[in-house]
């Protein structure tokens, strides 16, 4: 049998020798360390090109890789373990589910991938594994990298030095205010609504024309957020002071209308709801309503969404309902609660 020599394991006491440390004072170094790492790496976005370094380490490995806008769709898992592999030192779990979402209509105004196969619904729906979906640039994320081949930003290496990563993209559309921003770091968090295009660029353009104009100046062009589900906003005094502050709330509510059918009967039809809101669960929540008598007059409660129509929920009146006062009252019921919901700007 083979044994260790005991003189093996006999180490010199003058190597080093432990030193206490007051746990007050170690805490308040590692918690530092840990807070600074989840703000800057991981939680907050970068407000130059408005992205999250996993969101940015997706886009930029689907460059490196060539899958442009116009190229052929590559399996989700490949570009995962490539994202993994050179960028990204985490479990492949999060990565993908930060890339399902820049592929979800429903959750990006501006989707910054292209999804092809089940990336989830606005019901609440799981996408389907990697393994099964395929993505590739969106156009729009390819104006956040346009230039990036002429040494317009920084690279750093990698986290393992064998390789080089941008410290941000160009970006030269303002995605921060496009798309928006949510995350809960150490300390501090935002969550940043999305807004439209052209009426960003527009503000844009009057900024750089009147450097000195004010918020009340450029709210004439960015009216409010623009949501990618749609909906309306129903105080837009709240805007101008979450906008003047950075700070506030914005209450929206679903967009819906009444419609006359043939032999007098009548629809309610509700095509937008506010953003973030389960449809499904919405769907359900309203017919226990009608099931235990809660909210009465409607005899049919049907949901015709389809990949046309993000949202299409009908709601059939009974007969007895074709009044000039019923209707707007279920109307009025149904586009103020439960389809009410708050979004907060901090």
């Amino acid at each position: 049998m083979w044994a260790l020599s005991p003189v093996l394991f006999e180490f010199p006491m003058n190597i080093g020798k432990i030193e206490p440390t007051p746990i007050v004072d170690e805490m308040k170094r590692s918690y530092l360390d840990y807070a600074m790492s989840v703000i800057v790496s991981r939680a907050l976005p970068d407000v130059r090109d408005g992205l999250k370094p996993v969101q940015r380490r997706i886009i930029f490995a689907m460059h490196e890789q060539g899958l442009h806008h116009t190229s052929r769709y590559q399996k989700s898992a490949a570009v995962v373990g490539e994202v993994m592999k050179n960028l990204h030192p985490h479990g492949d779990a999060p990565i993908y589910e930060a890339m399902v979402r820049m592929a979800q209509n429903f959750s990006m105004r501006y989707m910054l991938v292209d999804g092809q196969g089940n990336f989830g619904s606005i019901d609440g729906d799981s996408p389907a594994a990697m393994r099964y979906t395929e993505a590739r640039l969106s156009a729009i994320s390819e104006e956040l990298l346009r230039d990036i081949q002429k040494e317009t930003v920084n690279f750093i290496d990698n986290y393992s030095s064998t390789t080089k990563e941008p410290v941000l993209l160009p970006s030269v559309i303002p995605n921060l205010l496009l798309n928006g921003a949510s995350g809960i770091a150490v300390g501090m968090a935002t969550q940043i609504p999305p807004h439209n295009l052209g009426e960003v660029c527009n503000g844009l353009i009057h900024l750089i024309e009147h450097p000195a104009a004010t918020v009340e100046d450029l709210i004439q062009f960015i009216k409010g957020p623009d949501f990618p589900t749609g909906a309306s906003i129903y105080d837009q005094s709240e805007i101008l002071a979450a906008y003047a502050t950075g700070k506030g709330r914005i209450v929206m509510r679903a967009k819906a209308e009444i419609d006359e059918m043939p032999a007098g009967k009548m629809q309610i039809i509700v095509s937008e709801l506010p953003y973030q809101v389960n449809k499904a669960v919405l769907i359900t929540r309203i017919a226990d309503m009608v099931k235990d008598k809660k909210l009465e007059g409607i005899a049919d409660l049907r949901d015709e969404s389809d990949r046309k129509q993000m949202v299409r929920i009908v709601f059939d009146l009974k007969r007895d309902a074709n009044t000039n006062i019923l209707p707007c009252n279920l109307f009025l019921m149904l586009i103020w609660w439960p389809c009410l919901t708050e979004y907060r700007i901090f």
